[in-house]
């Protein structure tokens, strides 16, 4: 069993069933060297694999959790607020496999659609191919509009949808806040800002993989200006919440201090939590709680609910009200 945060190399946790009814064994969660959760099976929710309509005729695929927490009644006629997903790659793909981030959310009252947007692999070729050249466009539109297809069936809140993701994720999460108005918070961890600087930093592993999504270097280096979210700070009206490690060399740092300095400048809602000692992925127990729990607290103040947890407060600036508010 692995978490989000794990998909960059973190160790993580391991399920023990306890003594109780064979056919309803409880489960104890844990991330070594922390106890992170305690769930039974009541607690955990189940992904729902959806299809949904996307830009060009197309389907794009995505799994649902509903929020579920057995302890706790949202109040009569509320509907839940959103988080979607985008994972990282850009071009890999989420499962259905348990994930304990996933279940923070949903225990929290959240529903959570975790994304496999166009681009993904394990959907065939012609469904991979749709990001060739499009990166920053066909995963915006699909994030948009897998969101969208719960609201318009009633089961999400559309005045508190929220956006999140790592690294190439984290990239769309500042793609979409620059070329949309529709979410209303973004959670960028270790996301790309500016991919001309990124197509000349990056590792060699990775240095021409940028060319596929996007185009030929320098060619079209117009492509690249126009799709990095630091060149449309000014179309931003979400508050926004970075997390960046240190040491990371594949994204490294400047990618999100532009970021949060032009936000500043421009008066617009941010926070800013930076780790020392993290690479590309977080991998110290600390940080990962540390940065689910203030992700939280920040959706707490964005969308004004109050917290069951007692959180470390993260410093937002130039926060005035919650979103959704007039």
């Amino acid at each position: 069993m692995r978490t989000r945060s794990d998909q960059a190399g973190l160790t993580a946790g391991e399920i023990h069933a306890r003594e109780g009814p064979a056919e309803a064994p409880d489960l104890v969660i844990t991330t070594d060297p922390m106890t992170f959760a305690l769930l039974g099976r009541g607690d955990l929710s189940v992904p729902e694999a959806i299809e949904f309509p996307t830009e060009g005729g197309v389907t794009a695929n995505a799994f649902f959790y509903r929020p579920v927490n057995p302890q706790y009644t949202a109040p009569a006629g509320e509907l839940p607020p959103l988080i979607v997903y985008v994972h990282g790659g850009p071009t890999s793909a989420v499962s259905n496999a348990l994930d304990i981030s996933d279940q923070f959310w949903t225990t929290r009252g959240f529903a959570y659609l975790v994304v496999n947007y166009g681009g993904s692999t394990g959907f065939g070729r012609e469904y991979r191919q749709r990001l060739n050249g499009l990166w920053g466009v066909v995963d915006v539109d699909d994030s948009v509009n897998g969101a969208r297809y719960l609201i318009d069936r009633g089961l999400v809140d559309g005045n508190r949808v929220a956006i999140t993701g790592g690294s190439a994720g984290g990239y769309t999460v500042l793609r979409a806040l620059t070329s949309t108005d529709f979410f209303k918070a973004g959670a960028s961890h270790f996301g790309i800002s500016d991919l001309e600087v990124f197509h000349k930093d990056t590792h060699k592993f990775e240095s021409m993989y940028d060319q596929s999504l996007l185009g030929r270097w320098p060619e079209d280096r117009d492509v690249y200006r126009e799709r990095s979210a630091i060149h449309s700070v000014d179309r931003i009206t979400a508050p926004v919440i970075l997390f960046q490690g240190l040491e990371d060399k594949i994204v490294p740092p400047n990618q999100a201090e532009v970021i949060v300095e032009a936000l500043r400048k421009k008066g617009l809602p941010v926070a800013y939590l930076p780790f020392e000692g993290e690479q590309h992925g977080f991998r110290i127990a600390k940080n990962i709680k540390r940065a689910l729990e203030g992700e939280l607290y920040f959706y707490s103040k964005v969308f004004d609910f109050p917290l069951a947890d007692l959180i470390e407060p993260v410093p937002i600036e130039n926060l005035k009200q919650p979103a959704g508010t007039t």
